[in-house]
């Protein structure tokens, strides 16, 4: 008998590449664990603690970051967003897949853990939009931006995508339904690599 690892999906993108629609998708069909992040900042509007984030104080965050806690942590706008490892160890333990919607430099930690149960279940995906005027429209269409907005995030975007070749895999975007097709595909075939499945008695 062998019973098999989870696997650990990074899915990485630009703003609007669709990567946490992807993500919470997977989630929703009961694909996968969908990894939650720790912050410090404030909740917006419409969000719940615990399904969105988990909403801490920079005193807590720094406390389990100073215990190791994090499987990887970083500081945007002044604000502190982590992933804690137990969030992702204990179902990769028990054969859940877990997937995490991650910034390049998230993803590059998470690669340099030396955990060793991290490392034979990860797996890395870059979605990359079809072109920069896709990816502009995207940006265009999510709100009412002001144009000089749109510009930075759009410039932001495109330098995030220059570390697409870190990746082991990309999905170059198209409607939602065939990202989420190829995304799942990808999925199901690495639950088959043979690496993931240990005897047991």
């Amino acid at each position: 008998m062998s019973q098999r690892t989870g696997v650990l999906l990074l899915v990485s993108g630009p703003s609007g590449s669709g990567k946490t629609t992807l993500c919470r998708r997977l989630a929703r069909d009961g694909e996968a664990h969908y990894s939650i992040s720790c912050t410090t900042r404030e909740a917006r509007n419409g969000e719940v603690h615990a399904r969105d984030y988990y909403f801490i104080s920079k005193e807590e965050f720094r406390t389990e970051a100073g215990v190791g806690h994090f499987l990887e942590h970083a500081e945007v706008h002044e604000n502190l967003y982590g992933t804690l490892k137990s969030e992702v160890l204990e179902f990769l333990q028990r054969g859940h897949d877990v997937v995490m919607d991650i910034d390049v430099q998230g993803a590059d930690q998470v690669r340099a853990c030396e955990d060793p149960l991290i490392k034979e279940s990860l797996v890395d995906l870059f979605v990359m939009p079809a072109s920069e005027e896709e990816l502009r429209e995207r940006l265009a269409n999510r709100a009412t931006d002001a144009e000089e907005v749109i510009t930075l995030r759009l410039r932001n975007a495109l330098e995030e995508m220059s570390h697409a070749g870190r990746y082991t895999y990309q999905l170059i975007s198209g409607s939602k339904d065939n990202d989420y097709g190829r995304c799942k595909s990808l999925l199901v075939a690495e639950r088959l690599r043979v690496s993931r499945f240990r005897q047991t008695v």
